[in-house]
């Protein structure tokens, strides 16, 4: 069936047997759920999509930033967090690509269909969107351009050398999407490229170069659980575990939180983070899984295919046997895709870049100078420690301070593409779906022209954060670390929506179970609990300044 396509008048029963609830938008189509090819039957190429597309976007971009300043004060004990966050956000994710795969359509235009309405909600996720208004990566691309030019790290002085370098990053992520066919076949050969890249480089690096200490360093700390940075009565930190003291002392430690923000942002950035992980369900809608290939996908500006469309709403399938078996194929794509591809990959792309940071890091002078010197130059950290390392000659060392350099350019660029066309894409999904006059004037195939409105829109809006933000002489780790934890805030607040979306809107025979309604609970607790933590120690003393208290 076309997307769009009218149902003949036969389907009465079909859509007797489907679950229809009133929503806040019009009742969803009905039709089969298409038959798919079983896993074992097919090439493992096939089913790399989605989950390559969310790790292209996601891995390696904090990593590069914030692991270097996690490991010069913590090593490797913190790593547990992002142990946690990226196993509760395996369950965000299922439960996203559960309602793309039974409706097509996107986890927003569900939250969308609940009361009070689209105009509430509109509202709401445009505050949840703030983390996405400062183009930080695009900022620190421009250091790393800059770092290359000059053959050092930038200082202050090179303020509008990395502004301007900044623009040219927003055009060289912009400029992509415009190709492609789909824009999504476009993301995912850009994603799948970086992934290789980074990935490649880090592991070549850190198994020639990185000592057994380290490594075992950064990968016992993925199980350090209850590691926690305390006083040192000295004016420093120090390192011990709740658990342990809690049994050998039968106290608490006091928790030291003046670096919170970072490891907040650190959390924030650990597999994902914010709304950006609600785009999963989008690209199960783009790849064509389940109801997808019944809805359609958004095409690019420049491509061969004209036939691509959209449709404005979803398409639902009767709950009968046929189709519950069907589903549960279905079902082991997104399984397979989360579980074998997407975890796996966050944890490497956590671990290999922490492996270079740790062993390499306290060789910059960077490092030496964190506080100060690193807020122009956090993403030249590693290639600077690279560069200094004593084990090196000078020739490899300049080699591995320009590869480094481009290599960080290949994490940090489709990082900010990714948020470029999420913004782009998520907005476009909320326009065309709730909007009742783009949805009465506005054919399958005119879906393009909403997006790539919305993209100069959004391109332009970059452009003038980035020279307000020059002109104010921010830093790009303070707006990485905003970035970061505003996305915490996001994440947990959505968690908690996407579970009453898919209880409410999802018939029973397919709703989630009793271990991912825990895991999205869990997953909620998490980075509220991170925000309010952040906010308390952060926000509230200001405040407190503020009004005199």
């Amino acid at each position: 069936m076309e997307p769009n396509s009218k149902r003949p008048a036969g389907d009465d029963s079909a859509r007797a047997q489907a679950f229809l609830p009133k929503t806040c938008l019009p009742a969803w189509d009905v039709a089969d759920l298409p038959e798919p090819q079983p896993i074992r039957r097919r090439s493992p190429w096939a089913f790399i999509g989605p989950g390559i597309v969310m790790m292209g976007a996601q891995i390696a971009g904090g990593e590069w930033l914030m692991g270097p300043e996690m490991t010069a004060r913590y090593g490797g004990n913190l790593m547990w967090i992002a142990t946690i966050a990226i196993a509760v956000q395996v369950f965000y994710n299922l439960e996203c690509g559960r309602y793309a795969l039974y409706c097509g359509e996107p986890i927003f235009t569900g939250f969308f269909r609940t009361r009070p309405g689209p105009a509430f909600w509109a509202s709401v996720f445009i505050f949840l969107s703030l983390g996405a208004i400062i183009p930080g990566m695009a900022y620190h691309g421009g250091s790393v351009f800059t770092a290359m030019i000059k053959g050092s790290a930038p200082l202050e002085e090179d303020r509008g050398m990395v502004l301007g370098f900044g623009f040219l990053c927003l055009v060289l992520v912009t400029v992509p999407v415009f190709f492609g066919g789909k824009i999504y076949n476009t993301i995912q050969t850009v994603m799948a490229i970086k992934v290789f890249v980074v990935l490649s480089f880090t592991l070549v690096v850190g198994v020639l170069f990185v000592s057994g200490e380290n490594w075992l360093n950064v990968f016992s700390g993925f199980l350090k659980f209850g590691s926690v940075p305390v006083s040192d009565g000295e004016g420093g930190e120090k390192i011990v575990n709740v658990f342990t003291q809690l049994f050998n002392e039968g106290t608490f430690p006091a928790i030291s939180l003046t670096y919170i923000a970072v490891v907040g942002a650190f959390a924030g950035f650990a597999g994902g983070g914010g709304l950006g992980n609600s785009l999963y369900s989008n690209y199960v809608r783009d790849k064509g899984w389940g109801m997808g290939s019944r809805v359609g996908a958004i095409p690019s500006a420049v491509g061969k295919d004209k036939t691509i469309r959209l449709s404005h709403l979803g398409t639902v399938f009767p709950v009968d046997s046929k189709n519950l078996a069907r589903w549960r194929e279905w079902w082991k794509y997104i399984l397979s895709d989360q579980v074998l591809i997407w975890a796996p990959g966050c944890f490497l792309g956590m671990a290999l870049p922490a492996l270079l940071s740790i062993e390499f890091a306290p060789h910059s002078e960077i490092y030496a100078n964190l506080d100060q010197y690193s807020k122009w130059s956090q993403a030249v950290i590693t290639a600077d420690g690279l560069r200094s390392a004593p084990q090196f000659g000078p020739t490899l060392q300049g080699v591995l301070w320009f590869v480094t350099l481009f290599v960080g350019l290949i994490v940090l660029l489709p990082s900010q593409m990714s948020v470029v066309e999420d913004v782009s894409r998520r907005w476009t999904d909320v326009i065309w779906s709730t909007n009742s006059r783009v949805r009465e004037t506005m054919k399958p195939t005119q879906v393009k022209k909403v997006y790539y409105t919305l993209l100069l829109c959004y391109f332009a809006w970059c452009c003038l954060a980035l020279f307000y933000f020059g002109l104010r002489k921010e830093n790009p780790r303070l707006m990485t670390l905003i970035i970061a934890n505003l996305g915490n805030l996001a994440m947990g607040l959505t968690a908690v929506f996407i579970l009453y979306v898919n209880l409410k809107y999802l018939p029973k025979a397919i709703r989630p179970g009793l271990l991912n309604r825990l895991g999205l609970v869990c997953c909620a607790v998490f980075y509220l609990g991170l925000a309010v933590l952040v906010f308390v120690n952060t926000q509230v003393p200001i405040l407190r300044d503020l009004l005199g208290l």
